[in-house]
């Protein structure tokens, strides 16, 4: 995601600031409204429906993200918890790249509606799709809070202390079984959400994998060959500074701060937008 984090660099004003914020207020007025009307009317003109999208309701592309997933008190807890993972998401990415995230999982799951309307003619399952909206897209971004931040405790229920790694696992399992047992091609959809959290973590995934690989036995180091190795790579390189996580270089990016983060074993550089964005290594 190079490409992202140089306009997210060149852009820091893109995007709307705490865009969850307004996301659950929208979703909460929704729902008000739904459990007052028992037809659920406001709820089918929102949804994102591609045969009424084709028609001139434009507005559907945009607003299938404030059509509630449930009809409960439940929804209260839902929209907390989604605010609160929302903010911690921006507050770590910066509003740029939160709100590209979210644009990217909602244009994925826009182009997906759009292909099983044109090559699905079963109305039940794309009046499944059309329900679920952006359940898979809020589940993917609770992925990369657990990916950010695995350790952290979170009271379930409001009594049990469980550690985020353990509800992502348990919603994996969700998603794995929706997958198998979900009608063709509805099954897709966790598909669509999931790739649209390897498109931001899939390379702190790859690098955590091998990073985790079994050592070798350790050989014996010709030291004065390391020497004039590591003189050799420090007369060829151009730059002083280089981010472990993106590439970008104080040569390239002269503007661009670089730390080395205290948590990492070792000594490892990143530009400001990953010092606090990235898996510390561990050896």
């Amino acid at each position: 995601m190079k490409f992202v984090d140089r306009f997210c660099y060149k852009h820091p004003k893109f995007g709307i600031p705490n865009l969850m914020k307004y996301i659950v207020i929208a979703t909460g007025i929704v729902w008000l409204f739904s459990i007052m009307d028992t037809t659920g009317g406001l709820a089918s003109w929102l949804m994102l429906e591609p045969s009424m999208v084709l028609k001139g309701q434009l507005w559907r592309l945009v607003t299938f993200m404030f059509v509630p997933q449930r009809n409960d008190l439940f929804i209260l807890l839902f929209l907390y918890f989604y605010y609160w993972i929302g903010n911690v998401l921006e507050q770590q990415w910066g509003t740029p790249r939160f709100n590209i995230f979210l644009l990217t999982g909602m244009v994925l799951t826009v182009i997906f509606s759009f292909i099983v309307y044109f090559t699905c003619k079963n109305p039940i399952v794309s009046a499944y799709i059309m329900k679920l909206g952006p359940y898979y897209l809020y589940l993917s971004m609770f992925f990369s809070f657990a990916t950010l931040f695995p350790d952290m405790q979170v009271l379930f229920m409001f009594i049990i202390p469980l550690k985020v790694k353990w509800l992502a696992l348990i919603d994996a399992v969700y998603f794995a079984i929706d997958v198998i047992l979900l009608p063709f091609p509805a099954n897709l959809l966790p598909i669509v959400a999931i790739c649209n959290y390897l498109l931001f973590f899939g390379g702190d995934l790859i690098g955590m994998l091998k990073r985790n690989k079994p050592k070798r036995s350790a050989a014996t180091v010709n030291f004065k060959r390391e020497s004039a190795r590591i003189k050799h790579e420090s007369r060829e390189k151009s730059y002083n500074h280089k981010c472990a996580v993106c590439g970008r270089t104080d040569t390239e990016y002269p503007g661009l701060e670089f730390r080395y983060c205290s948590r990492c074993a070792g000594y490892h550089c990143f530009c400001a937008d990953h010092i606090n964005n990235h898996v510390h290594f561990t050896e």
